[in-house]
């Protein structure tokens, strides 16, 4: 080859091959930043004995026989414009072959604002299901007896309001606490990181989080008091990295202040739970699921010096991710959500939701929500995944970035530690510039078609596609109004007034504040009411953010 047609080809040939296998090389960098192999050989963990599940640190589950003794719990996310509305959904979901319910409230209820009032306008029963008072919560589970299912509340700001409502209709049901089981998210924390539904400054939140702590040790042994939360901030842009290392960090926050408030950690660490999310990436999931098992065991054996083995368990619930549904092609969700189910089961999960194809349009209608519901039903009975326990053990790969994950993680929580914990860095905006970066990186890979999105940056269709979606309807916004206005005018009124005043009174002291609530939405003291008596005392947070 002549030397011009060398240095021809060189430029015109080789150059731009480099210059393509380099940018197909970064390609293969998960979102997490984790360099993935063309191919896996042995690693220290796979020459290693990984250990049994049920066993500690529960890499390969919590149960020796996880799935073949038990299915994981299968709830369908949901709250309608109404109580009467979500009563008649719950009941379908179940006549369906739910295993659990899932209570979906709209904003008011979950900042702390009745329905009635000017900042609830237009918001009343559009996210979830509004619940101000205790004759909402009747209607709510009406026929539904407390102690034959349990109960998931994605609430957090005013979780203790509306479990004292739930204590107060099983009393009602003439149901002992001891029988009812569910769980409150009641994760504030993560609420000033990546959610916003927060309501007063962090300390008297956290003082709100170990009071319910106390309590439910106390009176309400099956119930879990609190599902710390890493799904919100993976939906607002977190790697899966991010998501174990924040919301461990925030777990570790709160069983500091559980202990710091006098509570023995073995009596309330065996009642946490987790939520996590399951994302695209199958073998990364199935991965960060199996890290965070391993993870959360040795934080509580070794750093808090927890005895029972149960609270070295991470038990969590799973939900396919949210924003990764797109209103372009809504029937492709069903595929994404489908294969994101399969990473929580093969990650072993405890509880599982699965999205619904129309989530990016509307809240659910009755058949996508069924749909959903079915796609949990034929993962479990007819593809077999469940006959053994975790199948992918072993694999190179996963046991491979298992290691990487957690190593990873763990050097985040370090960090956080050095920063004062998770309240001391998020003072700083850590987590929430974190979060921001990773977002923003994503959001450039998509528009640079680094990252593909079916429907999305590429193949399109000309054509949207029309499906039918759930429309709120006013009359149910109505019905909801006349009923808190009847509420209102008919209680007796030195009972509401002698309630909040003890409940300020209780705010102001060190007293577990948990009975004062109970005693107040007995007496139909309402969400807001309850809300603006405690404002009053810890005040509150206009703003959360670091720039």
């Amino acid at each position: 080859m002549k030397s011009s047609s060398k240095s021809n080809w060189i430029k015109n040939v080789l150059q731009p091959a480099i210059k393509r296998m380099l940018e197909r090389k970064t390609k293969f960098d998960n979102h997490s930043g984790i360099k993935i192999e063309t191919l896996y050989d042995q690693t220290d963990s796979t020459k290693s004995d990984l250990g049994f599940p049920g066993e500690y640190p529960y890499t390969r589950g919590l149960q020796p026989n996880m799935y073949r003794g038990k299915i994981w719990t299968m709830r369908q996310y949901a709250g309608l414009a109404s109580a009467e509305e979500s009563n008649e959904r719950y009941k379908f979901l179940l006549d369906s072959g739910q295993s659990g319910l899932s209570v979906a409230f709209d904003l008011p209820t979950q900042t702390g604002y009745d329905s009635d009032h000017p900042l609830a306008l237009g918001e009343v029963g559009r996210a979830g299901v509004p619940i101000s008072s205790l004759a909402d919560m009747e209607i709510l589970f009406r026929e539904i007896p407390l102690n034959k299912v349990t109960t998931s509340m994605t609430i957090n700001s005013t979780a203790s309001i509306l479990l004292a409502m739930y204590i107060a209709l099983a009393k009602k049901q003439n149901i002992p606490l001891d029988e009812i089981g569910g769980t409150v998210q009641n994760d504030i924390l993560k609420e000033y990181i990546a959610r916003g539904t927060y309501i007063f400054p962090p300390v008297p939140s956290m003082r709100l989080v170990t009071d319910l702590f106390q309590y439910c040790a106390e009176n309400i042994p099956k119930w879990n008091t609190i599902s710390i939360s890493g799904y919100h901030m993976r939906e607002a842009g977190a790697t899966a990295v991010q998501e174990l290392a924040f919301t461990f960090s925030n777990a570790i926050e709160y069983v500091q202040a559980a202990i710091n408030s006098g509570l023995d950690v073995d009596s309330f660490a065996p009642r946490l739970s987790f939520f996590f999310v399951a994302q695209s990436d199958l073998f990364e999931e199935v991965s960060k699921f199996r890290a965070a098992r391993r993870m959360w065991a040795n934080i509580m054996r070794n750093h808090f010096q927890a005895k029972n083995p149960r609270s070295w368990m991470c038990r969590f619930h799973t939900q396919t991710a949210g924003v990764t549904l797109t209103a372009q092609q809504p029937d492709n969700n069903v595929i994404r959500s489908t294969l994101q189910g399969l990473s929580a089961i093969l990650g072993g999960t405890q509880s599982l939701h699965v999205n619904s194809r129309d989530e990016a349009l509307s809240l659910p209608t009755p058949e996508s929500a069924e749909l959903s519901l079915r796609t949990q039903q034929i993962l479990a009975h007819e593809t077999r995944i469940t006959d053994t326990v975790d199948p992918l053990g072993g694999s190179y790969y996963i046991e491979s970035l298992t290691d990487q994950i957690e190593a990873e993680a763990n050097s985040y929580i370090d960090q956080i530690k050095d920063m004062g914990g998770a309240l001391g860095a998020l003072q700083q905006g850590f987590q929430i510039k974190e979060i921001h970066d990773s977002a923003y990186k994503l959001q450039q890979d998509i528009e640079s078609k680094q990252e593909i999105v079916v429907g999305v940056n590429e193949f399109q269709t000309a054509d949207p596609t029309l499906i039918p979606i759930q429309r709120i309807d006013p009359d149910q916004t109505k019905i909801q109004l006349d009923r808190l206005a009847k509420v209102k005018s008919g209680r007796d009124h030195r009972d509401v007034e002698k309630c909040l005043k003890n409940l300020k009174i209780a705010a102001s002291s060190s007293q577990n504040i948990m009975p004062l609530m109970i005693d107040a939405v007995e007496n139909y003291v309402t969400v807001g009411e309850i809300s603006d008596a405690l404002r009053e005392v810890f005040g509150e947070q206009k703003e959360f953010s670091p720039f």
